[in-house]
């Protein structure tokens, strides 16, 4: 435990910790991607998946070493349902900073298959991390805007040829499709430019998951709903880093995915569109509410 030391000295030996537990795993990684490339057939690629997947664990949990070295952070899990590695899963959370994707893989490390981010595509440009999320094959979406696909409409369903490119690999191997419903993290500015109606939350963009429903349909076996909330706020990456994340509360829930939701059309079936945005719409309302409770039931920490 570093906690006597300073906030900065700890997110420095942090950094170096990630760091090179980052390029050790990394390169393993990469080794096993230029193998997969040479075993262009299906029980090949299945295999390199399952050693990949394995390295992947590997670094997560290298990961879970620093972050409880720099802190002995507060962990609160409810509500953790019967999960297994066997499974393919649909898993989404609210969204209100970096340290979230550190979160869920902390919690769900070897509890799940491994989670596959969908990504903006610009992070295929980070330093090691980007080729090794490529590497992976966690799905680079390319995101326009309403105006861009109204002078450019050939490029509208591409998202929804991305997720499928991306699923139809998933098929070989379980995994878990990870989606931040709300799509950006949450700040007092974007709510207040959103009018969200929500106290809590951003708004929903059902897409994305539709997209996923669309594309795989019975292959998955439920959605894990997962709610984060930071008692002391949430913390950025350095606050992370440096030792400052003091309790996390994380509320997971199995929900089993209506089965008129499953091999749905969300771009051209209006009915399915609208029902589909009113069960998300329920659910997050739902999450709000718990929002809500947990304030309530877990207030800050002195410090």
């Amino acid at each position: 435990m570093l906690s006597f030391l300073p906030a900065p000295l700890k997110g420095f030996i942090a950094t170096i910790l990630l760091a090179i537990n980052s390029i050790f795993w990394c390169s393993l990684l990469f080794i096993m991607t230029f193998v997969k490339f040479l075993l262009p057939f299906t029980a090949g690629q299945k295999v390199c998946r399952s050693i990949m997947h394995w390295i992947a664990a590997n670094w997560i949990g290298c990961n879970g070493l620093w972050i409880n070295l720099v802190r002995r952070t507060r962990w609160v899990v409810e509500g953790m349902p019967d999960l297994d590695m066997g499974h393919t899963y649909m898993v989404t959370s609210n969204h209100q900073s970096w340290a979230d994707i550190f979160v869920l893989q902390y919690q769900f490390n070897r509890r799940l298959p491994m989670l596959k981010f969908f990504l903006k595509k610009e992070l295929i440009w980070v330093p090691v991390l980007g080729p090794a999320w490529w590497a992976l094959e966690f799905p680079f979406m390319k995101r326009y805007s309403k105006e861009y696909l109204a002078k450019h409409p050939e490029k509208k369903g591409q998202d929804l040829i991305t997720t499928r490119q991306a699923c139809e690999r998933y098929k070989t191997n379980p995994v878990s499709v990870f989606n931040f419903l709300e799509g950006t993290r949450f700040t007092p500015a974007k709510h207040a430019a959103q009018k969200s109606p929500f106290k809590y939350l951003l708004k929903p963009k059902a897409g994305g998951i539709a997209f996923v429903l669309d594309a795989m349909g019975d292959q998955l076996k439920s959605l894990v709903n997962v709610t984060i909330h930071y008692p002391d706020g949430a913390p950025g990456f350095w606050a992370l880093l440096s030792g400052k994340m003091t309790q996390v509360i994380v509320h997971i829930e199995q929900l089993h995915i209506p089965g008129e939701f499953l091999n749905g059309n969300y771009d051209q079936d209006e009915e399915y569109r609208r029902n589909f945005q009113l069960w998300v719409t329920r659910l997050w309302e739902e999450k709000d509410a718990l929002l809500s409770t947990l304030h309530e039931q877990y207030p800050p920490q002195a410090r």
